[in-house]
């Protein structure tokens, strides 16, 4: 059975025979990302790993790797930067997003393989698969569902995400 959820431009995820609502960006589907668009990029994106903040909830269940967060973990987004589209610790010299915040967007990430094999510079960063806002409202280009939804799926062995534009 097939561990790749489909996801189509208007927010519907269909993953092993379910149906259920997410957000997307603000900017819809593009098939061509760009840095800061507010767009998801349209493609097939592998889920590379998974991060969670263990001060607020366990350890999502998944087969994919699996570390906890820490109030110095970020994500640089500047794509002038050398560590452009990775992981970074706090404080950094360059623009970056904090991953420890104090909502709940963060407190499980599932970091999308987009742009990172290799890195292009201004091609996007940091596209996650993570926690809706109240009412599924827009992302600034990742995928977002609610907490419970991403952990059952993770569980279920959600591996992939296929956006499609």
């Amino acid at each position: 059975m097939s561990a790749t959820a489909r996801v189509t431009a208007d927010g519907l995820l269909r993953f092993r025979g379910e149906t259920l609502r997410c957000a997307l960006g603000s900017n819809g589907v593009r098939p061509i990302k760009q840095e800061g668009d507010g767009a998801t990029p349209a493609g097939l994106l592998p889920i590379r790993r998974v991060f969670w903040r263990a001060d607020r909830g366990p350890r999502p269940v998944t087969t994919l790797p699996a570390e906890p967060i820490a109030p110095d973990d970020g994500w640089c987004d500047d794509a002038s930067h050398r560590d452009y589209n990775t992981r970074i610790r706090l404080p950094h010299a360059g623009r970056h997003e904090r991953l420890w915040r104090d909502d709940a967007i963060y407190d499980v990430i599932g970091v999308l393989g987009w742009n990172d094999a290799p890195v292009v510079r201004e091609r996007g960063s940091a596209i996650f698969l993570h926690i809706a806002r109240a009412g599924l409202a827009p992302t600034e280009g990742c995928v977002a569902l609610p907490e419970a939804d991403l952990r059952r799926l993770l569980a279920a062995g959600m591996t992939a995400v296929e956006i499609l534009g």
